[in-house]
């Protein structure tokens, strides 16, 4: 097994040990105090400018390596990390030292009783299992985030990006070895072999957190017995509506597709309502094209940009079945023409992940519909899916998306990282005494937080 610690004997000892480490850590980090963490992001980030050449170095190497095994295009894209890309991540870990402290909130202060008095109070969750595929900057991300929130944290990366994320992991350590807080809190795996590992370690990892395609995310979920967080697909649409401002429309479309096309928050299906249809699919498409993407539409699409003298043929092709479950991650985008809002709304609810959903309308009635109707982790009106970041959100970072129902949904930034404890402190009282025929009665008077 291949950890990166700087720690004695973490290289050699068992997966187990490195996460009882990492849990020993994590218990001490979390009683630290606002100014300690935030002193050790600053440490953080110094390290990651100061080894900026060996980190870009070894994303070099991995971005070669990819090229030669002939990596996705998808991935490819977000394994690089140059001097520009680690400049913006490393501001971005600042962004999380500006953030409020989300540990020791008090959420519910109550009287049960006098001299009986209950807390909430906000806690890490302990021990994070971040398991990634290319995206070498989500080490910094996480790290921050499980710092911030008083979490240790077991990373593993792609193998793809195993000198990237080795390159990260010395900096982060380096940077943490002089502050207060215990460079064990961080640590990567390397091996396929420790990822199985890793999956079986109930009661020393607190939650799962996977970033990576469809079946990776299945595989994650089906092989453990941890709770998971994360999201199996990001299948986005967007719908013109027949209110739509097609300038506008155009503009969203080319954004939400083009910007960056392997980005779970870019769309796969453009919806358009049939009473605009003849003249936006022609000015979408156009726009389009010209930003290399192909269309897959269906036959009301194929006949209205084919007799605008729109179809090239490379560029446009059929839409079959299976291309509305599909993610491409790619310059790839299926097109059909809906009748009502109502057929726009179905589709969605069928095809979608629950990730991120657009509407494009001038009609606020309409867009209201829309927003309370989709079921999706975020639903926009006039304005790119792109923007379901958690750093586009004001988190700082994000630890990944959840398309679950139950919260933490969407973004996850600090607020996902913890949970709380109650709190309660008596004087002597037992529970007897509010029960019974001559029960004493709670005051449950709630106190200033």
């Amino acid at each position: 097994m291949t950890v990166s610690s700087l720690s004695a004997g973490s290289s050699t000892g068992s997966l187990k040990t490195v996460a009882q480490m990492t849990r020993q850590a994590a218990r001490k980090l979390a009683v630290l105090s606002a100014d300690e963490k935030n002193r050790a992001i600053e440490a953080i980030a110094l390290s990651l400018s100061e080894h900026a050449d060996d980190i870009v170095k070894a994303n070099a190497v991995d971005c070669q390596a990819a090229l030669d095994d002939n990596l996705a295009p998808a991935l490819y894209g977000r394994l690089k990390l140059d001097a520009t890309k680690l400049q913006g991540a490393i501001a971005g870990v600042r962004d999380v030292g500006q953030l409020a402290d989300p540990v020791g909130q008090i959420q519910i202060h109550r009287e049960l009783d006098e001299g009986l008095v209950l807390k909430r109070i906000s806690c890490p969750l302990g021990v994070l299992g971040v398991i990634f595929e290319s995206r070498p900057d989500a080490v910094m991300q996480i790290a921050t985030l499980a710092i911030k929130s008083g979490n240790g944290v077991i990373l593993k990366g792609g193998r793809e990006a195993v000198r990237s994320c080795e390159a990260l992991v010395k900096a982060i350590r380096a940077g943490l070895s002089k502050t207060e807080v215990n460079p064990d809190v961080v640590q990567l795996l390397t091996t396929r072999e420790e990822t199985l590992e890793l999956l079986k370690l109930e009661g020393l990892v607190d939650l799962i957190i996977p970033r990576g395609s469809n079946s990776f995310v299945r595989f994650v979920q089906d092989n453990t017995r941890i709770p998971v967080l994360g999201h199996a697909d990001g299948i986005c649409h967007l719908y013109i509506d027949r209110a739509a401002n097609i300038e506008q429309a155009v503009a969203i479309a080319v954004d939400a597709k083009v910007g960056y096309p392997s980005a779970c928050n870019a769309i796969e299906t453009l919806l358009v309502h049939g009473d605009i249809a003849a003249d936006a699919l022609p000015a979408l498409a156009a726009a389009l094209f010209d930003q290399g993407v192909e269309l897959r539409g269906d036959l009301h699409t194929r006949e209205i940009l084919e007799s605008n003298n729109l179809s090239t043929g490379r560029n446009l092709l059929a839409a079959t079945d299976d291309d509305w479950s599909t993610e491409y991650s790619a310059l790839t985008l299926t097109v059909k023409v809906v009748e009502t809002l109502d057929q726009a709304i179905a589709h969605i609810n069928i095809y979608g992940s629950r990730h991120t959903e657009a509407i494009v309308s001038d009609d606020t009635d309409t867009a209201s519909l829309f927003m309370d109707q989709v079921d999706a982790a975020g639903v926009f009106h006039n304005c790119s899916t792109r923007f379901s970041d958690g750093f586009r959100y004001g988190f700082g970072a994000e630890v990944g998306i959840s398309t679950q129902k139950m919260p933490p949904r969407g973004p996850v930034g600090l607020e996902g990282l913890v949970t709380y404890k109650y709190q309660l402190v008596g004087q002597g009282q037992v529970a007897a005494t509010y029960s019974g025929e001559d029960a004493k009665s709670f005051t449950h008077r709630d106190l200033s937080l």
